[in-house]
């Protein structure tokens, strides 16, 4: 049933197709909007356990919450996950604000509400760790990030590094399905909303095609 928008000029009515098709910019505009939201959700999250952390754990004891499992151990770690390159400070610092600049550029294409959610994982765990590499000691740039969960004897992290895993798993659902960023789907060419514009339909026999005017005898 065709509807009249408030904005639309008297006389003028919409059909159902015409409000989907209008629909799409606004939901697109909205996705940047959630991952900043997602973003700034994980750095809050992220920086309030590490200052829980800080203050209710000793550096090198360890609290049990499942067994050798899971547990509590506070580590001020130079370096990336699994201590490595703990003398890469500055790189590790840099490659994060490269990944922060990728990530902003990349949400101007979304129309994936996955995608969206997978970015917003991705920037919040980024600028978590970013936080402490610039406002840990030793220096600026060179701060050691604060990691206080456990894993058994592997390796010991913190809420942005959950983040990061996360959206790393999105990543690899998403390639798998061939969705991109824009929701559109590499094989069918289909979003999220629909068939893409240019996608053949089967309404009869293009103007190319051959077409049988011989009369019957």
């Amino acid at each position: 049933m065709p509807f009249v928008p408030s904005d639309a000029p008297a006389g003028v009515t919409v059909g159902p197709d015409d409000a989907t098709v209008g629909a799409q910019p606004r939901r697109r505009r909205r996705l940047p909007v959630l991952v900043v939201v997602l973003a700034l959700t994980v750095v809050v999250v992220d920086q309030v356990t590490k200052a829980w952390a800080i203050r209710a754990l000793t550096e090198g004891d360890r609290i049990p919450l499942l067994g050798d499992l899971l547990g509590l151990q506070l580590v001020f770690n130079p370096g990336a996950a699994l201590s490595i390159a703990e003398g890469m400070t500055w790189v590790l610092t840099l490659v994060a604000l490269a990944v922060v600049v990728v990530v902003v550029r990349m949400s101007r294409r979304l129309g994936s509400p996955l995608w969206a959610l997978t970015l917003g994982l991705l920037l919040g765990g980024a600028v978590g760790n970013l936080v402490d590499r610039f406002a840990r000691p030793p220096a600026p740039g060179r701060g050691k990030v604060i990691d206080f969960i456990a894993y058994g004897n592997v390796f010991v992290g913190n809420v942005a590094d959950i983040a990061i895993v996360v959206a790393a798993g999105l990543v690899i659902i998403q390639t798998l399905r061939g969705v991109g960023l824009d929701g559109t789907r590499a094989s069918s060419h289909v979003t999220d909303d629909g068939p893409a514009d240019d996608e053949p339909t089967d309404d009869g026999p293009t103007d190319d095609e051959p077409t049988d005017d011989r009369s019957t005898p």
